[in-house]
């Protein structure tokens, strides 16, 4: 305002506290006016300040709103506004404005009137209890608080997913609510000990939820105290040790919560730069709360995880909580932390974001115990192939000497014919034929387990070779009736012709082996759903139910009286896997005492197999 026409100008009468600055300003924002109180707020004394443009209060982002400001005054309207302005120092601070229009005897508007008054103050203390609530938000632990009486005044979440009550059922009620009556006396004990001043660390004990469930805790109790250092209450941080994770009771000082806490809580701005750090920070990356607070969040992020910070800002300024997001950071030693971190976004009371809240947890532990059972998982498959690939070797190897020694009992045993001692060499040659067969089983053993079970599919009809190795298996099984009804049908397959005589050779001979006192085995075979299933069955002794399904497992033996007949445990397993081959299926059905079936089925006509 031109102080020469003062006198001609109507300023409105307007009552503000003394601490409030007064500026008075033309319409093109140059000062005028300039009160002792905006000299202590801003710095500049009215020499330095007045003829000068309102603009050198703010950075170059907010004059554009200011010369806004200034054209709706001129149209005689008020403008009430927080804003950031600089001081003559360069410190930003906030301030909430009022600008009102300057008029003279004819009603022109001539100037303005603002007056300003720091809240800076009153900024910084809503952020920080933006960030304590946030914290509380974010946090998987129960928070209560309570009265020196024992009166529940706070109820988290968190304590309503540990205790099972909502806050609306417990808060006013006692604490007691969740103390077990065998452990009352320690409620006593905690609050003696509260109104003394002092803090109670890791105290175990029981408490019992709604659904009458007790929780192994371990309780960390803090004295609450009012602005005049008077003892109020108490808050708690309890953890549930029966489950290894954190609960705590909520405080009426969330800063005790964040002090007491286990896990590194962090704030920081939507810039990144770090607003607040706790012990457990500290503890985690090494540095002290003086040496991370005001440093960019990238001291702690490795080079190539940069990236992550900016999708992790997206999402909170898009008001997102992230959740339990694994990655690594990195300490102030340079060794890396494997870490589970929740992040929160931190809302002022309008809900505008202006930061975030981030708990992280040290699961370095884990990932190194994952990577140890990844190591020795390949070394152990290392090791199986190593052994697949020398019982291939060794199988092949025993397989040509056993040819020659049972060439040779057989030359020696014609020699002999009418030698007494002839039988001595009938036995020998048995034996040799059962160390081949066994040596045999190996070998198929160890071609399936590294993938290299040979088939050589043909096409033949399945009537014929059932009804062939029935007939074979007849003529070496004289205390049994092996019955095959065959079917006008022909049961054409495109399959291995021996492999899948080695399937029926091996259920035939489990059916005669475990049917010792029953004389009858039964063959069917047949055409359904364009598959050619064949089933077997005898009424032996069968296969307790809980067996059923591990006996085409390899090496499975059967529990019970079935444990007393000899056998490799292979039989079923190499059959298994032959049919499987086939693209087929493999089952039983078993009851005790009553004899078994067992099944197989392979797709009909010229289907593909596996080679």
């Amino acid at each position: 305002m031109n102080p020469e026409m003062s006198e001609t100008h109507t300023i409105p009468e307007i009552h503000h506290p003394t601490h409030h600055a007064r500026i008075s300003l033309n319409l093109e924002g140059v000062i005028t006016n300039w009160n002792n109180t905006a000299e202590r707020i801003f710095g500049y004394s009215p020499n330095e300040i007045i003829g000068k443009n309102i603009s050198i209060l703010f950075e170059k982002e907010f004059i554009g709103r200011e010369n806004e400001v200034i054209k709706n005054i001129n149209h005689g309207s008020i403008q009430h506004y927080e804003t950031e302005c600089k001081t003559k120092a360069g410190k930003k601070i906030c301030i909430l404005f009022s600008c009102y229009p300057v008029k003279d005897a004819e009603e022109n508007v001539t100037g303005v009137s603002v007056v300003g008054e720091d809240i800076s103050e009153q900024k910084e203390a809503e952020e920080k209890q933006a960030i304590l609530s946030a914290i509380v938000s974010s946090s998987d632990d129960a928070i209560i608080c309570k009265t020196l009486k024992g009166i529940i005044t706070s109820w988290n979440e968190g304590a309503t997913k540990i205790f099972g009550y909502t806050a609306k059922e417990v808060i006013g009620k006692h604490i007691s609510i969740i103390i077990p009556k065998s452990r009352l006396s320690e409620e006593d004990l905690i609050i003696a000990t509260i109104k003394k001043g002092e803090k109670i660390d890791h105290f175990e004990t029981v408490r019992i939820a709604k659904d009458g469930t007790e929780r192994n805790i371990s309780l960390t109790i803090t004295p609450l105290k009012n602005k005049k250092g008077e003892i109020i209450g108490a808050s708690k941080v309890a953890k549930d040790i029966s489950f290894k994770k954190q609960t705590d009771e909520r405080q009426a000082t969330l800063a005790a919560i964040v002090s007491s806490s286990d896990d590194a809580i962090i704030s920081k701005t939507l810039d990144g730069i770090i607003t607040s750090w706790n012990a457990a920070a500290t503890k985690m990356f090494g540095y002290l709360a003086e040496e991370a607070v005001g440093k960019h969040i990238s001291i702690i992020i490795p080079a190539e995880r940069i990236g992550e910070e900016t999708r992790i800002i997206e999402s909170i300024r898009n008001g997102e909580k992230i959740d339990h997001f694994e990655t690594v950071r990195i300490a102030k030693d340079g060794s890396k932390r494997n870490l589970s971190i929740t992040v929160s976004p931190i809302k002022t009371s309008d809900g505008k974001i202006i930061g975030a809240s981030k708990i992280a947890r040290d699961i370095s532990l884990r990932k190194e115990a994952e990577e140890q059972r990844r190591i020795y998982t390949e070394r152990l498959l290392e090791l199986n192939n190593y052994k697949d690939e020398f019982m291939v070797m060794a199988s092949h190897e025993l397989k040509t000497p056993l040819t020659v020694i049972l060439g040779n009992l057989q030359i020696l045993e014609s020699m002999m014919e009418e030698d007494p001692r002839s039988e001595f060499i009938e036995k020998t040659i048995k034996q040799v034929n059962k160390l081949s067969a066994l040596i045999t089983t190996l070998l198929d053993v160890s071609k399936i387990q590294a993938g290299k079970l040979q088939l050589n599919p043909t096409r033949f009809d399945m009537n014929d070779l059932v009804s062939e190795i029935a007939n074979n298996l007849q003529q070496t099984s004289k205390d049994h009736q092996i019955i095959f009804n065959i079917q006008d049908e022909k049961l054409m397959v495109n399959a291995d012709r021996e492999r899948i005589e080695q399937v029926l050779i091996n259920l035939l001979s489990n059916a005669i082996k475990y049917s010792p006192d029953d004389e009858q085995i039964t063959i069917h075979a047949g055409k359904k759903d364009g598959n050619i299933i064949v089933s077997i069955h005898d009424n032996g002794i069968g296969i307790p139910q809980k067996d059923i399904e591990n006996v085409f497992l390899r090496f499975y033996r059967v529990s019970g009286s079935a444990s007393s007949f000899s056998g490799s445990g292979v039989g079923l397993y190499i059959s298994s896997e032959i049919i499987k081959s086939h693209h087929g299926n493999i089952w039983a059905k078993s009851k005790i005492g009553k004899g078994s079936d067992f099944y197989f089925s392979i797709p009909a006509g010229e289907n593909k197999i596996t080679e």
